[in-house]
C-alpha cells in the first residue's frame, strides 16, 4: 500500500478537486483516496508505529534514485500558475515530482521580482492553501511511493509571501536586544508558514557583519558573537518549540559568510583556527544546542576551501563534535559554486566533493542528480545515501507530513491572527529604533503644540523602501511609512510632504519643493537613508541576488548583491540636509537603511537622528510613536558605525594588540560605538556585586532611572580576561537584560554569566577555563562601562 486512505472532501480547496476530477476521476469514490488495492497498511503507512521503524520500512522499499532524489531541494514557485481564481500544476510539476523525485522545494510561496510571482499571479495566505493541498495531492498520486514533499519557505523578517506580516530586517530586530521579543517574532512567522502548507523557515541569519560594505548587513545580528547568538536560539526556539504551528528551522549561513574580503558577498573569508572558533562559530554552535534541525552552508571559502565542502567544518565539527541531528543544506547552488571556486571540474565532481563533506540537502537540485552514476562508479556508498536519506525521512514523519499532508481550508490565517502579527510587528519596530542624537531635547516632539510639520526626504513616503531585501509583493496601503504614521499620530496639524530627491536619482528636480514645505512648516522630519526594494526591471544572478547597478534610476543601494564601496549617502540626500539646515527650523532626520552609513553630517547638522534601519510594515507608526513620545527609544546599536569607509573594519572588540591608535587624517573611533543608544530619560549606575557560583558568575547592578520619563534600559556586561594563553579582546558581551524603569525608580538588575561563555580555545577541539584575573564591567555601551570589578577564577 502506497498511503492510508484520506478523506479529502471537507480538507482539499476547490482547484485540487477539479485537478483530481480532470486527471484521475477514478480515484474518488465517495469521497475517498484510496491507493490501496489489497488493503495492506505498509509499517511506514502506520501512525502507530515508531518513527524509526517507519523510515526503515519506507527506505528498504525505495529505489536509489528514489532516495537520492529527498536529496534534492528545488524552485517552487515554477510548478504551479495562478490565473484568477483558478491554481494549476504546471508541466515543471511532474518533470519536479515525478522525473526528479524531489524531496524538497523552496519558495514555493515566494513572491517578488525575481521570482515574476506578483499580487495578481502570486499565492496569498487564501490561495497557498489549495496550491500546497494540490501539490501534495499530486506527490502522493504521481509518485510510487506517494512521499509528501518538504516546502521550504524565505523566513528573514517574517514569511515571504504575499499577506503575511513583514517585520524589522534582522538587524532592526537585533537592535532590540530583546530575546523574549524575538522568541515571539520566531512563532509569529511559523504560524504563518505552518498554517498555509509549509515546513520550514530560511532563517535567521546570525553570520557576523564585520564589514557594512556588505550587502547583507541587513540580514543578520550585527558585529556581535554572544549578542547574535543569544538572539538567534530565541528565534529558533520561537519556530521550532512553538506547540501549535512549529517549523524547522534553517540557520544561515556556516560559516564565516559576513566576515568578507573588500566587502564582497561571498568573498574569501580570513581567520585563524582561534578567531574562527572563539568568534565564528560560537553562535552556531548555541542554535544547535538549542535543538535546531537545519543548517545552511554558505557561498565563501575559507583557507582555500569552500564552507560547502569543508569536511572538516560540517562533519568533524558540526556533527561530530557538536552532535547536530539535523539536516544541512546547500545555499542555493553553492555545491554547483565549487566549479566557480576551481575545486570541482563538474557538477559530478561538486557533488561528490559536498557530499562527502556531509551536505544532505541540494538547494537549486542540480549537482545532486549526479549522486547515482557516483555510487555506481564505487565513490560514494548506498549506504552514505540511506544514512542522509534517513534524516530527511525522519522530519518529514516527525512533521507528521504522512499522516495529515493537507491544510483544512478551514484553518486559513484569521485577520484575527494577522492583526495580532502587525501589531507585535509595530511593537519589535519600536524598540528597534535608536536614538542616536538629541539636542536640546528636540525630541519627542509636543503633538499639542506643533502646528505644522513638514515631511521630506526620499524614505518619507516610500512604501517598498520600510521593508529590505526578501519582501514580497505588498498590497496597496499595507505599508505605513513616516508619512502615514505622522498623519496619524497629529491629525491635527498641517502636513507639508515632499520628497526631495531619490535614494540614488541625481536629478534636483524636487529640491525646490521641498524647500518650499520645509519654510511655511514649524519643524522638519527629514528621512534619509538606503533602499533594499527590487524592482520588476532589476536583472538578477542565478541565486536570486541582485545584480550590482549604477545605474541611478534604482533605489537599490543594498540587499543581497548590492556591495558598497563607500558608505556616504547616495545621490543628492547630503544636498537636501543641507538645504534643511539652512531653514533654520527644528531638524529631526531619520534613518532607515540596511546597513550602517557614515553620517557624520548627519550628526553635525541635526538637532535629533534616529536610525530606524528597515523597520517593516508598521515602521511609520512605530516611528510616529518614538517621534511624538508615546514610546521612549531603548534601542541600542548592533553594528558600530564608522566615521568613513577609511577606518575599516571598526568593531568594539578588535585583539588588545591591534594597532587602533588612528590615522594621519583622524581617529579610528567609530561615531557611535556598539551597544549605544540615547533615551529620553536618564540612567545612573550605582553599584555592582560580582558573584561566582560553581556554574556561572552572578552580577547584581544597581541602576536608577534619573528623568521624568517611563522607559527601557539595556544592561550590558562586558568581561576582560586580563592574562590568557592568547590574545583576546579588551572587553566582549557576556550578558545583557532589556529592563523597564517607571521614573525615578531604582532597582537591582541581575544578570548571569555562564563560565563557559568565558573558556578559550586550547587546539584539537578543546576549552578551557583559564585560572586568574577577570574583570567585569557594566554600563550602557561598549563605551560607557561605568562599574568595573575585578574577579579571580
Amino acid at each position: 500500500m502506497r498511503i492510508t486512505s484520506i478523506l479529502l472532501c471537507s480538507l482539499l480547496g476547490a482547484s485540487t478537486l477539479s485537478y483530481a476530477a480532470n486527471q484521475k476521476s477514478n480515484i474518488y469514490q465517495k469521497g475517498w483516496i484510496d491507493f490501496n488495492k489489497n488493503q495492506k497498511k505498509d509499517i511506514y503507512e502506520d501512525p502507530t508505529k515508531p518513527i524509526e521503524d517507519r523510515v526503515n520500512d519506507l527506505l528498504n522499499q525505495m529505489t536509489l534514485e528514489e532516495k537520492t532524489g529527498q536529496l534534492l531541494a528545488e524552485f517552487g514557485w515554477p510548478l504551479f500558475s495562478r490565473e484568477g481564481n483558478k491554481i494549476t500544476l504546471t508541466d515543471e510539476a511532474r518533470k519536479v515530482v515525478v522525473e526528479h523525485g524531489t524531496g524538497s522545494l523552496w519558495g514555493f510561496m515566494r513572491a517578488d521580482p525575481w521570482t515574476q510571482k506578483t499580487l495578481k499571479n502570486g499565492l496569498n495566505t487564501h490561495y497557498a492553501i489549495e496550491a500546497t493541498n494540490l501539490l501534495q495531492h499530486y506527490c502522493i498520486e504521481e509518485t510510487r511511493l506517494g512521499i509528501p514533499m518538504f516546502l521550504a519557505e524565505e523566513c528573514p523578517h517574517g514569511h515571504m509571501a504575499i499577506g503575511t506580516t513583514s517585520f524589522p530586517t534582522g538587524i532592526g530586530q537585533a537592535s532590540t536586544w530583546n530575546p523574549d521579543l524575538l522568541r515571539r517574532l520566531g512563532a509569529a512567522q511559523a504560524k504563518e508558514v505552518r498554517k498555509q502548507g509549509g515546513h520550514i523557515g530560511y532563517g535567521p541569519v546570525i553570520d557576523l557583519a564585520r564589514d557594512p560594505r556588505w550587502s547583507r548587513v541587513e540580514e543578520g545580528f550585527g558585529e556581535d558573537t554572544y549578542l547574535s547568538g543569544e538572539l538567534g536560539k530565541a528565534i529558533v526556539e520561537g519556530m521550532q518549540n512553538n506547540p501549535e504551528y512549529p517549523i524547522i528551522s534553517t540557520v544561515k549561513h556556516f560559516t564565516a559568510y559576513g566576515w568578507t574580503e573588500g566587502g564582497h558577498n561571498g568573498g574569501a573569508a580570513h581567520m585563524g583556527e582561534n578567531e574562527m572558533q572563539e568568534v565564528i562559530l560560537p553562535p552556531f554552535r548555541k542554535v544547535v544546542e538549542a535543538g535546531l534541525l537545519s543548517l545552511m552552508t554558505s557561498y565563501n571559502e575559507i583557507d582555500g576551501v569552500p564552507c560547502t565542502g569543508n569536511k572538516k567544518l560540517i562533519t568533524d565539527l558540526l556533527k561530530d563534535t557538536w552532535n547536530f541531528k539535523g539536516f544541512v543544506v546547500s545555499d542555493l547552488f553553492s555545491i554547483d559554486g565549487m566549479t566557480g571556486h576551481g575545486v570541482a571540474g563538474n557538477l559530478k565532481e561538486a557533488a561528490d566533493i559536498a557530499f562527502q563533506a556531509g551536505v544532505e540537502s541540494d538547494l537549486g537540485g542540480q549537482a545532486y542528480r549526479n549522486l547515482p552514476e557516483l555510487v555506481k562508479e564505487g565513490k560514494i556508498s548506498e549506504k552514505q545515501i540511506d544514512e542522509a536519506v534517513k534524516k530527511i525521512l525522519y522530519l518529514k514523519f516527525q512533521w507528521k507530513l504522512f499522516d495529515e499532508p493537507f491544510i483544512n481550508p478551514k484553518n486559513e490565517l484569521t485577520e484575527t491572527e494577522l492583526s495580532e502579527h502587525r501589531a507585535l510587528a509595530r511593537e519589535v519596530a519600536r524598540q528597534s529604533i535608536v536614538l542616536l542624537k538629541n539636542e536640546n531635547q528636540v525630541l519627542p516632539l509636543q503633538k499639542d503644540k506643533i502646528r505644522s510639520i513638514a515631511v521630506i526626504g526620499p524614505n518619507a513616503d516610500t512604501p517598498y523602501n520600510m521593508l529590505g531585501d526578501y519582501t514580497a509583493p505588498q498590497p496597496e496601503g499595507s505599508v505605513i511609512t513616516v508619512l502615514d504614521g505622522v498623519k496619524k499620530a497629529v491629525p491635527n496639524a498641517e502636513i507639508n510632504y515632499a520628497k526631495g530627491c531619490a535614494i540614488r536619482d541625481m536629478s534636483d528636480e524636487g529640491m525646490a519643493e521641498a524647500r518650499a514645505a520645509a519654510e511655511k512648516s514649524d519643524v522638519i522630519i527629514l528621512v534619509l537613508g538606503g533602499s533594499s526594494a527590487r524592482d520588476f526591471s532589476a536583472e538578477f544572478e542565478a541565486t536570486g541576488a541582485a545584480k550590482a547597478s549604477r545605474n541611478e534610476l534604482s533605489d537599490m543601494d543594498s540587499g543581497e548583491g548590492n556591495d558598497r564601496c563607500t558608505l556616504d549617502l547616495l545621490g543628492r540626500q547630503n544636498e537636501l540636509l543641507d538645504m534643511m539646515k539652512e531653514t533654520g527650523k527644528p531638524l529631526v532626520v531619520v534613518l532607515i537603511k540596511g546597513r550602517p552609513l557614515a553620517v557624520e553630517n548627519c550628526q553635525e547638522k541635526a538637532d535629533a537622528l534616529l536610525d530606524a534601519w528597515y523597520p517593516g510594515a508598521e515602521g511609520g507608526n512605530a516611528i510616529a510613536d518614538v517621534l511624538f513620545g508615546d514610546y521612549n527609544p531603548a534601542g541600542r546599536l548592533a553594528i558600530s558605525v564608522p566615521k568613513n569607509v577609511g577606518q575599516l573594519p571598526v568593531f568594539y572588540n578588535p585583539k588588545r594588540g591591534a594597532n587602533r591608535r588612528g590615522y594621519i587624517e583622524g581617529d579610528a573611533n567609530p561615531l557611535y560605538p556598539f551597544g549605544y543608544g540615547l533615551s529620553y530619560t536618564s540612567f545612573s549606575y550605582d553599584h555592582m556585586e560580582v558573584t561566582p557560583t560553581d556554574s556561572h558568575v552572578k552580577i547584581a547592578v544597581t541602576i536608577t532611572n534619573k528623568g521624568n520619563y517611563d522607559g527601557d534600559e539595556v544592561v550590558q556586561v562586558y568581561v576582560k580576561d586580563v592574562i590568557s594563553s592568547h590574545s583576546t579582546p579588551e572587553k566582549n558581551l557576556k550578558a545583557f537584560k532589556r529592563e523597564h524603569f517607571k521614573a525615578g525608580e531604582s532597582k537591582v538588575v541581575e544578570l548571569l554569566v555562564d563560565k563557559k561563555e568565558l573558556e578559550l580555545y586550547q587546539g584539537n577541539g578543546k576549552w578551557e577555563l583559564e585560572p586568574g584575573e577577570f574583570i567585569f564591567m557594566a554600563g550602557g555601551s561598549s563605551e560607557s562601562l561605568p562599574l568595573k570589578t575585578t574577579i579571580t577564577l
